[in-house]
């Protein structure tokens, strides 16, 4: 029967013991003592004993309510001691934080945190690794991961993602005379040879192909890019053209070329194990992300 006690029950036990009368119970708890005796006579019911008897002086323990007092206070004092989201001291805290994230991510995101978490949360070390879309998802539930910043529709299975923000991109080249004043049409942007970021796979074909198609035009990848840094520094030394992250921007040797309409942008997202939710310091740490992004 101890299955059914609450920690309604708990607190009335507690209460009692220490006032030792139910209007000195009722009041301490702020509920009418017709409560109270209801509460008691639902406990006497659950545990088998009248746990408190009546004497000139108030209500006395029962032996067997002296006998679990002692429980009753250990339970009570670890609830209390839960800690709420709100009250992380993160200051006071020690532990390793691994992160996984694209280039871009670690420069939008993880770089800011770092900044911030070396103030806010000194005793914390950071370990900060690629993506590595294989094993990403063996790694976050194997706990070798703590949490990765990615896109929107690129989650391991199992995990939880929270949105961050919603990324655009923006057309940029290191060729300044493709700045006219006005905004390019996308038949005349067709005509310069593009650079694509395709990290891992190293492919020809990006995220704006099929935008494209849907435009009924088509346009000429000539170079694939591991990331978007290394898309940066071909950029650079060509004529060549591409979509850029508006978060990485501006850049200094290329200039953003306005356009009459853009691909879609994608969102970015945060993604953890389920059990980060019962963690205080991821949840404060989801948190301050969202934070530092809005700033």
């Amino acid at each position: 029967m101890i299955d059914k006690l609450e920690i309604t029950h708990l607190r009335i036990l507690d209460a009692l013991y220490k006032l030792g009368k139910l209007s000195a119970a009722a009041e301490h708890l702020g509920v009418s003592q017709q409560a109270i005796s209801l509460q008691l006579k639902k406990l006497r019911e659950i545990l088998g004993d009248p746990l408190f008897v009546r004497t000139g002086h108030g209500m006395a323990p029962t032996p067997y309510a002296k006998l679990i007092e002692s429980h009753i206070h250990q339970v009570l004092v670890r609830i209390n001691a839960i800690p709420l989201p709100d009250s992380v001291t993160p200051d006071t805290i020690s532990r390793t934080l691994s992160i996984c994230a694209t280039d871009y991510t670690q420069k939008v995101i993880v770089n800011a945190l770092i900044r911030d978490l070396r103030v806010s949360a000194p005793r914390v070390k950071i370990i900060v690794v690629d993506i590595e879309v294989n094993d990403l998802t063996a790694k976050m539930h194997q706990g070798d991961i703590d949490l990765t910043f990615t896109v929107d529709g690129y989650v391991p299975v199992g995990l939880i993602s929270e949105p961050l923000f919603i990324e655009q991109y923006r057309c940029v080249s290191a060729d300044s005379a493709m700045l006219t004043g006005q905004a390019m049409p996308l038949a005349k942007l067709i005509e310069y040879d593009f650079i694509v970021t395709s990290p891992g796979i190293g492919s020809f074909k990006g995220s704006a192909d099929t935008w494209f198609e849907r435009q009924g035009l088509r346009r000429n990848v000539v170079l694939s890019a591991p990331s978007f840094f290394m898309a940066q520094a071909f950029l650079k030394q060509s004529d060549m053209v591409a979509f850029l992250p508006s978060r990485l921007l501006p850049t200094d040797g290329l200039f953003d070329i306005p356009l009459e309409k853009y691909p879609p942008g994608y969102e970015v997202v945060a993604a953890y194990h389920p059990s980060a939710n019962n963690d205080p310091f991821m949840r404060w740490l989801l948190g301050r992300v969202k934070r530092l992004l809005a700033a």
